[in-house]
């Protein structure tokens, strides 16, 4: 079992996983119970774009095990529609439906759209102070207004720390180092954001996204690097929240396992970092490995 962090991929139901994360003839109802067998986190994107039915959110809730933890994105009318501006109405509608899966919630994610830049900041000083208590927070800027390594940054870095909020990266840096030779590549570098690296923390759970190689293998450099930085989070008392993506996604729950692979190498090698476990076998592993019953007249 994983310990002393989360780590995760960007969704728990991808058909591409059937026959490697998952069961070969699992279907979508088998593949978060599956997921959630593996990791103890997840990016639960679709609260984004619509409010889940209740039965869904419960559904959820009994489907995965007590330890694990949903990180739920904030609706895209906050964020993305009205820009944070005049919100308060739609913000305790969305927290009042997601009650049935409180217990659940690791963060709730707020991403902010690449339009929102320094001149917003009066609206998120004035919009933060609307978030329940009780709850985990991260927040995810694209404009380079607050990558300046100067006031802009500082102001928002500042703000986060007040209110415990963990400043999310997505770090894009390989992504946009590839020479692209297949659609999923290029599709990615057209539609993910190209942000300097930042890894800082600002509060208690750093949230970090990767999204690199589609091949496992060309990310080691960067999966090195960054499992260093995790464990020094860690070191620090913290508990990060890791997302592993890949163009595509496809192989984004190898690239998840390369990475506990290489956290429990350097966590053998560094003084006194944390153990963070063992990744449970996999559902679609564990079906290949297992001896076929043998006929009885055979």
């Amino acid at each position: 079992m994983l310990k002393n962090y989360y780590l995760g991929c960007p969704m728990w139901g991808n058909k591409d996983w059937q026959g490697s994360l998952f069961t070969k003839k699992a279907k979508p109802r088998d593949y978060l119970p599956q997921y959630a067998q593996v990791f103890n986190t997840v990016e639960a994107n679709s609260t984004f774009y619509s409010m889940p039915r209740q039965e869904w959110l419960n559904k959820w809730r009994q489907e995965t095990p007590e330890y694990f933890r949903f990180s739920f994105k904030l609706p895209k009318i906050i964020t993305h529609d009205y820009k944070l501006r005049d919100v308060a109405a739609e913000t305790q509608h969305f927290f009042e439906q997601m009650e049935v899966i409180a217990e659940k919630v690791g963060q709730y994610f707020i991403q902010l759209p690449p339009s929102f830049n320094k001149s917003g900041m009066r609206r998120l000083e004035q919009f933060l102070p609307l978030l329940p208590s009780g709850f985990t927070y991260s927040l995810e800027v694209r404009h380079l207004d607050f990558y300046d390594e100067d006031k802009q940054e500082n102001r928002l870095n500042d703000l986060l720390e007040k209110y415990q909020i963990n400043r999310a990266h997505f770090d894009t840096v390989e992504l946009y180092a590839i020479n692209a030779t297949d659609g999923f590549t290029r599709t990615a570098q057209t539609k993910k954001p190209r942000m300097p690296r930042r890894l800082n923390a600002t509060a208690q759970h750093p949230f970090l996204r990767y999204i690199g190689h589609r091949d496992i293998e060309p990310n080691e450099t960067q999966i090195q690097l960054l499992a260093t930085q995790t464990i020094q989070w860690m070191k620090e008392g913290k508990t990060p929240f890791i997302f592993m993506h890949s163009p595509g996604d496809e192989f984004a729950p190898q690239l998840a396992r390369r990475f506990h692979e290489v956290m429990r190498v350097l966590t053998t090698k560094i003084e006194g970092a944390k153990q963070v476990g063992e990744m449970p076998v996999w559902p679609g592993d564990q079906e290949r490995s297992r001896p076929k019953q043998l006929r009885l007249f055979d």
